[in-house]
């Protein structure tokens, strides 16, 4: 009970803020990263315990030349391994703070995001903390379903195992040196490969609702069911390498409800982005599939 009363404390009552450094991997962001530059230095946390790193991940567009423009605010460090997960690690290695939050270059912070955000790890049992992915506003309905997409209550209050989406995640540095940091072979979903070895080494996953970011969300049908074809892609091999774990985990009955797809139901536009999603997701995962096949056929 003591615990939950200083979480829910307004943040400037809290004890010492821990260090942070604060993450962004970026490729080809022209379009979005200043606004998330602005947000990240609007934060209210103590400029002496906050280190801000951005990765430039090779970008080909106009992204150097406005990252060059925050040189003197934020360290731009760069990449050239291609991938989130290269260029995460590659912040984690220039790290400083006690505490690593990460975040997207197409996603925009609440002011308070990082105090809220950092606070539940004073409890050395949680390794990373995800918090609320709002979808940046105004939006239309195919963003809003985005919502439901990253929905980080439901991926670590109902789902087993849970993961933590790395656009709003926060660990102790010491923790992810810890389990080994992002598996650099994996171009997407190391974030939920993290979460699932965190877990398996005893962690566990915390949910901040008050720690806000708001994420471009996808806009197109076409770009939804995209977005659930890379899903489901790149979740075939995260699948393969954590088999034994999953079977342990149907073994013993543990299996995540389906509550969000249920709420989608009771919404005509959401029950369609719904549909139009998850068939994107088997059709990436029946490719993913069917190239290891091919390749274990060779």
């Amino acid at each position: 009970m003591e615990r939950n009363e200083q979480l829910s404390a307004p943040p400037e009552e809290r004890s010492a803020s821990p260090s942070v450094s604060v993450i962004v991997p970026i490729y080809n962001a022209q379009r979005t990263v200043e606004d998330c530059l602005e947000s990240l230095l609007a934060l209210d946390y103590p400029r002496d315990r906050l280190q801000l790193l951005c990765v430039d991940n090779a970008s080909t567009d106009r992204t150097p030349q406005i990252l060059a423009r925050y040189a003197t605010r934020i360290r731009v460090l760069h990449e050239d391994k291609r991938g989130p997960a290269a260029a995460r690690n590659r912040g984690l290695r220039c790290a400083t703070g006690e505490v690593i939050a990460f975040t997207d270059s197409d996603c925009v912070v609440d002011r308070l995001w990082l105090r809220f955000l950092v606070a539940p790890l004073h409890d050395a049992s949680i390794g990373a903390v995800g918090g609320t992915i709002l979808s940046k506003r105004p939006c239309n309905s195919i963003e809003r379903f985005g919502e439901q997409i990253h929905d980080h209550e439901r991926a670590i209050h109902e789902f087993m195992p849970p993961y933590v989406i790395t656009m709003n995640w926060s660990s102790r540095l010491s923790v992810l040196r810890d389990v080994g940091l992002f598996n650099e072979e994996l171009l997407r979903s190391q974030d939920v490969d993290l979460s699932y070895r965190l877990f398996q080494a005893g962690y566990t996953l915390a949910y901040e609702p008050r720690a806000v970011i708001y994420h471009q969300n996808e806009r197109t049908p076409w770009g939804l069911m995209h977005e659930g074809y890379v899903h489901g892609y790149h979740a075939v091999r995260v699948l393969q390498l954590h088999a034994a774990f999953l079977q342990q985990v149907r073994a013993a009955g543990r299996h995540g409800t389906r509550s969000g797809a249920a709420a989608a139901r009771r919404d005509w536009n959401a029950a369609l982005w719904s549909r139009l999603f998850r068939f994107g997701k088997t059709l990436g995962r029946t490719h993913a599939s069917l190239m290891a096949t091919v390749r274990g056929a060779r």
